[in-house]
Protein backbone atom coordinates (compact mmCIF):
# COMPACT_ATOMS: atom_id res chain seq x y z
CA UNK A 1 0.00 0.00 0.00
CA UNK A 2 2.90 2.47 0.75
CA UNK A 3 3.95 1.84 -3.18
CA UNK A 4 1.49 2.42 -4.35
CA UNK A 5 0.54 5.46 -2.18
CA UNK A 6 3.90 6.94 -3.18
CA UNK A 7 3.84 6.05 -7.02
CA UNK A 8 0.80 7.49 -6.81
CA UNK A 9 1.61 11.26 -5.10
CA UNK A 10 5.13 11.35 -6.23
CA UNK A 11 5.26 12.86 -9.52
CA UNK A 12 3.19 15.61 -8.54
CA UNK A 13 5.68 15.99 -5.97
CA UNK A 14 8.50 16.10 -7.96
CA UNK A 15 10.32 13.32 -6.16
CA UNK A 16 11.49 9.67 -6.55
CA UNK A 17 9.09 7.11 -5.13
CA UNK A 18 11.81 5.30 -3.21
CA UNK A 19 12.27 8.58 -1.49
CA UNK A 20 8.42 9.48 -0.82
CA UNK A 21 8.43 5.87 0.79
CA UNK A 22 11.83 6.33 2.78
CA UNK A 23 10.55 9.20 4.79
CA UNK A 24 7.18 7.95 5.27
CA UNK A 25 8.98 5.05 6.98
CA UNK A 26 10.93 7.62 9.39
CA UNK A 27 7.66 9.09 10.33
CA UNK A 28 6.19 6.13 10.90
CA UNK A 29 9.54 5.24 13.26
CA UNK A 30 9.52 8.13 14.64
CA UNK A 31 5.66 8.16 15.72
CA UNK A 32 6.14 4.38 17.23
CA UNK A 33 8.73 6.21 19.12
CA UNK A 34 6.32 9.04 20.28
CA UNK A 35 2.64 7.65 20.92
CA UNK A 36 2.73 4.31 19.28
CA UNK A 37 1.04 2.38 16.35
CA UNK A 38 -1.82 4.35 14.56
CA UNK A 39 -4.99 3.32 15.19
CA UNK A 40 -6.15 3.48 11.50
CA UNK A 41 -2.66 2.70 9.65
CA UNK A 42 -4.20 2.95 6.15
CA UNK A 43 -5.64 6.14 7.06
CA UNK A 44 -2.71 7.13 8.37
CA UNK A 45 -0.16 6.01 5.99
CA UNK A 46 -2.05 7.82 3.01
CA UNK A 47 -2.71 11.09 5.49
CA UNK A 48 1.31 10.68 5.95
CA UNK A 49 2.21 9.89 2.53
CA UNK A 50 0.66 13.29 1.11
CA UNK A 51 2.17 15.31 4.19
CA UNK A 52 5.27 14.07 2.67
CA UNK A 53 4.67 14.41 -0.87
CA UNK A 54 3.61 18.18 0.14
CA UNK A 55 6.83 19.08 2.47
CA UNK A 56 8.45 17.41 -0.63
CA UNK A 57 6.80 20.17 -3.14
CA UNK A 58 7.67 23.22 -0.93
CA UNK A 59 11.23 21.88 -0.22
CA UNK A 60 11.38 21.86 -4.15
CA UNK A 61 9.49 25.26 -4.90
CA UNK A 62 12.00 26.81 -2.29
CA UNK A 63 15.22 25.26 -3.84
CA UNK A 64 17.00 27.25 -6.43
CA UNK A 65 20.22 26.29 -8.09
CA UNK A 66 23.20 28.34 -7.70
CA UNK A 67 24.27 31.33 -10.08
CA UNK A 68 27.26 30.01 -12.48
CA UNK A 69 25.74 26.51 -12.42
CA UNK A 70 24.56 24.98 -15.63
CA UNK A 71 20.98 23.92 -15.77
CA UNK A 72 20.24 20.48 -15.84
CA UNK A 73 20.86 17.94 -18.86
CA UNK A 74 17.42 16.28 -19.88
CA UNK A 75 17.32 12.61 -18.80
CA UNK A 76 19.10 12.70 -16.12
CA UNK A 77 17.97 10.96 -12.52
CA UNK A 78 15.07 13.06 -10.79
CA UNK A 79 14.59 16.90 -11.14
CA UNK A 80 18.16 17.74 -10.31
CA UNK A 81 20.38 14.94 -11.59
CA UNK A 82 21.73 12.50 -9.19
CA UNK A 83 23.87 13.50 -6.33
CA UNK A 84 27.10 11.48 -7.72
CA UNK A 85 26.57 12.84 -11.12
CA UNK A 86 26.09 16.55 -9.51
CA UNK A 87 29.20 15.84 -7.30
CA UNK A 88 31.12 14.97 -9.96
CA UNK A 89 30.38 17.75 -12.18
CA UNK A 90 31.05 20.72 -8.99
CA UNK A 91 34.31 18.14 -8.99
CA UNK A 92 35.35 18.91 -12.60
CA UNK A 93 34.28 22.60 -12.19
CA UNK A 94 36.59 23.25 -9.23
CA UNK A 95 39.69 21.16 -10.75
CA UNK A 96 39.42 23.32 -14.26
CA UNK A 97 38.58 26.28 -12.23
CA UNK A 98 41.84 25.86 -9.85
CA UNK A 99 44.00 25.17 -13.33
CA UNK A 100 43.00 28.33 -15.26
CA UNK A 101 44.05 30.27 -12.07
CA UNK A 102 47.82 28.56 -12.47
CA UNK A 103 47.94 28.99 -15.89
CA UNK A 104 51.01 31.81 -17.26
CA UNK A 105 50.73 35.10 -18.55
CA UNK A 106 47.39 36.27 -19.82
CA UNK A 107 45.65 32.76 -19.74
CA UNK A 108 44.19 33.65 -16.74
CA UNK A 109 42.26 36.14 -17.93
CA UNK A 110 41.47 35.00 -20.94
CA UNK A 111 40.35 31.48 -20.44
CA UNK A 112 37.95 33.25 -17.25
CA UNK A 113 36.21 34.87 -20.36
CA UNK A 114 35.90 32.08 -22.66
CA UNK A 115 34.45 30.20 -19.21
CA UNK A 116 31.78 32.41 -18.44
CA UNK A 117 28.64 31.78 -18.70
CA UNK A 118 27.00 34.77 -20.56
CA UNK A 119 29.12 32.75 -23.63
CA UNK A 120 30.57 36.39 -24.47
CA UNK A 121 31.81 36.78 -28.49
CA UNK A 122 35.64 37.17 -29.56
CA UNK A 123 35.00 40.62 -30.23
CA UNK A 124 34.31 41.18 -26.11
CA UNK A 125 36.41 39.56 -25.12
CA UNK A 126 39.06 40.67 -26.92
CA UNK A 127 37.62 44.74 -25.87
CA UNK A 128 38.09 43.37 -22.37
CA UNK A 129 41.69 41.84 -22.59
CA UNK A 130 42.24 44.95 -24.41
CA UNK A 131 43.92 42.73 -27.50
CA UNK A 132 42.95 42.79 -30.83
CA UNK A 133 40.76 40.07 -32.61
CA UNK A 134 43.09 38.55 -34.28
CA UNK A 135 45.26 37.29 -31.68
CA UNK A 136 42.79 36.02 -29.52
CA UNK A 137 42.64 32.85 -31.62
CA UNK A 138 46.29 31.80 -31.77
CA UNK A 139 46.35 33.30 -27.66
CA UNK A 140 43.78 31.02 -27.00
CA UNK A 141 45.66 27.65 -28.89
CA UNK A 142 48.22 28.60 -26.78
CA UNK A 143 46.31 28.32 -22.98
CA UNK A 144 44.43 25.67 -23.75
CA UNK A 145 47.42 23.95 -25.01
CA UNK A 146 48.72 24.60 -21.57
CA UNK A 147 45.72 24.22 -19.28
CA UNK A 148 45.62 20.72 -21.37
CA UNK A 149 48.91 19.74 -20.13
CA UNK A 150 48.10 20.54 -16.71
CA UNK A 151 44.91 18.83 -16.52
CA UNK A 152 46.80 15.78 -17.82
CA UNK A 153 49.86 15.43 -15.69
CA UNK A 154 47.68 16.06 -12.91
CA UNK A 155 45.56 12.74 -13.95
CA UNK A 156 47.23 9.98 -12.83
CA UNK A 157 48.73 6.83 -15.40
CA UNK A 158 46.61 3.90 -15.06
CA UNK A 159 49.55 1.50 -13.30
CA UNK A 160 48.86 -2.58 -12.71
CA UNK A 161 46.27 -3.22 -10.20
CA UNK A 162 46.94 -6.42 -7.52
CA UNK A 163 49.96 -8.16 -6.76
CA UNK A 164 53.22 -7.24 -8.97
CA UNK A 165 55.40 -10.74 -9.58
Amino acid sequence: MLAAESDAEAPAAGVDPGDLEQAVWLRLLERLQETGAPERPADWLRRAVRAEARRARRTTDRERPYQGEPAPRAGTDGPHGSPESSLLVAERHRTLRAAVTRTPGRCPRLLTAMLDPEDPTYREIAGELGISQGSLGPMRSRCLGCLRRMLAAEVPAPGRRGRVR
